[in-house]
């Protein structure tokens, strides 16, 4: 799978040189970044979605709550990710196109909202202590910020003026531009999957870890219950 992840993002990259640059552009050549942002974009909303659930999950469970807590840190660590790759992208077209690297377009400043959100997830899971009380709290943050987070990215650009291209929407892409997109989320789709699931192996692996220690730690109490304990030995026994 991960050979196929490489040539994928490999033979992407090539062919997005294939492209023809568009002239509405103050860099034409630059049109062709919406190969790589708009898929980060996308996934970011795609994971902003699920962690709500898998928090849901976490807030309903009692015995495997810990294991849906895992997974709504995962889709938040990826959420992260991919929204800082779509925040850095975006911010090399701001400065391209509009002249600025900051230009308060409605579109990226309501990013970078969602993206304090995100990371306020991960800042306050970090500031608990780790137990149910940790699980609890995030999850329940997760929940209720999934109707701001949603707010901000599908909804308040839309009710602003935006400079920011919306070319999926108003359906700007012709041939090319379309099959190298498809190509290229298909592809590092597949590449945020495969993250995910070596997240959860390493979290599998915590797990397991732990309960290894708990064994341990009963196995020692166990034996140290059976060592006898140390009696003092008066003066006049050692002569």
């Amino acid at each position: 799978m991960r050979w196929i992840i490489f040539v994928g993002i490999a033979v992407g990259t090539v062919a997005s040189f294939w492209a023809p640059p568009l002239d509405k552009f103050q860099n034409p050549d630059l049109a062709r970044m919406i190969f790589f942002h708009l898929p980060c974009a996308l996934l970011t909303s795609v994971f902003v979605m699920i962690q709500p659930y898998f928090s849901f999950r976490a807030l309903r469970a009692r015995e495997d709550a810990r294991r849906w807590d895992a997974r709504a840190l995962a889709c938040g660590e990826m959420a992260v990710l991919y929204g800082a790759l779509t925040l850095m992208t975006g911010i090399l077209f701001s400065k391209v196109q509009w002249g600025a690297w900051w230009s308060n377009d409605p579109r990226q400043t309501s990013f970078l909202f969602v993206m304090m959100i995100l990371a306020a997830y991960l800042i306050l899971r970090e500031a608990l202590p780790p137990g149910e009380r940790r699980v609890r709290v995030a999850a329940a943050y997760s929940v209720f910020a999934t109707l701001p987070t949603l707010f901000l990215i599908f909804v308040l650009p839309r009710i602003m003026f935006s400079l920011h291209p919306d070319v999926v929407r108003h359906g700007g892409f012709d041939r090319t531009y379309a099959t190298i997109f498809l190509g290229m989320m298909l592809t590092m789709s597949l590449l945020a999957a495969r993250v995910y699931r070596m997240r959860m192996r390493v979290e599998e692996r915590i797990w397991n870890k732990e309960v290894r220690d708990a064994e341990l730690d009963l196995g020692g109490d166990a034996a140290a219950s059976r060592v006898v304990r140390p009696v003092s030995i008066h003066a006049e026994d050692r002569a």
